[in-house]
């Protein structure tokens, strides 16, 4: 140990040299690269999902474009088909009222009808009632002298009557005329 100053053994020197390069060697071999294959691996991967995803959100944003397209035509057609059943809705619509319509106005005419005839049915029978009991009354008149007043009295009320036009009223100066005739005959026979 002579030359060397430090004590410093070049022998010694070599071998740590030649043991860092086997361990070097060896952790280059069996973890640094593995971990570099691994996580080359790792980021190709994820560099393909990216890609992928990119490629399926690319794709999916197309198909979005062309089904809003296709969801927006069919929308107008939709709402126009909507609109020209809407109005054919109206037109049936129209033309059922206008049946009603017409429907009702025959059936108006048809009731004026039979109410018109209805009421000179019932005139016709008023005015034959009246002529019997007016025959009666002058019957009964005739058969007793002593209902001039009676007499006067139902002249007055036909004459009354006659200028209306119901027969209601004509029936009621009569209905009086009866009655005062009935109570004179009462009078009559109680008298005998």
């Amino acid at each position: 140990m002579s030359g060397i100053p430090l004590n410093v053994d070049w022998q010694q020197i070599l071998l740590h040299l030649f043991n860092f390069a086997i361990l070097f060697c060896g952790l280059y071999l069996i973890l640094y690269s593995p971990v570099k294959n691994f996580m080359e691996k790792r980021a190709k991967t994820y560099q393909d999902m990216d890609y992928q995803a990119k490629k399926d959100l690319d794709y999916a944003r197309q198909t979005k474009t062309i089904y809003q397209d296709k969801m927006d035509s069919l929308s107008a057609d939709i709402d126009n088909k909507k609109r020209m059943v809407l109005m054919e809705l109206r037109g049936i619509r129209d033309k059922k009222i206008a049946k009603a319509d017409a429907e009702a106005e025959k059936i108006i005419k048809k009731a004026h009808k039979e109410a018109r005839l209805e009421k000179e049915k019932m005139l016709q029978e008023a005015g034959k009632e009246i002529s019997d009991m007016v025959s009666l009354a002058t019957e009964k008149l005739i058969l007793n002298g002593s209902a001039d007043f009676a007499f006067d009295q139902f002249l007055k009320a036909a004459d009354k009557a006659s200028s209306y036009d119901t027969s209601k009223k004509e029936y009621g100066a009569f209905e009086n005329f009866l009655n005062l005739a009935d109570r004179d005959e009462r009078n009559n026979e109680y008298e005998q």
